[in-house]
């Protein structure tokens, strides 16, 4: 008996742990996702080592620096 509340004690505080860790990962891909796929303002573009080329067909877009491809509002 004491046995057996020892392994769910420790299967429960490794399963937790593991959920931890993998929100961590969820959370620190997200982000780097977010950043990735939206638009940018002209500042945050300009503040970050880009340029905006307004030369593209539809919309303004980024070049260079930390948000480079990305549209520009």
């Amino acid at each position: 008996m004491r046995i057996r509340r020892i392994l769910a004690a420790v299967f429960a505080t490794a399963a937790l742990a593991g959920l931890g860790l993998t929100g961590a990962a969820t959370a620190a891909t997200a982000g780097s996702v977010t950043a990735i796929a939206g638009s940018v303002t002209p500042g945050e573009c300009t503040d970050n080592g880009g340029t905006i080329d307004r030369s593209t067909p539809v919309l303004p877009t980024c070049r260079g620096g930390m948000y480079d491809g990305q549209t520009v509002d």
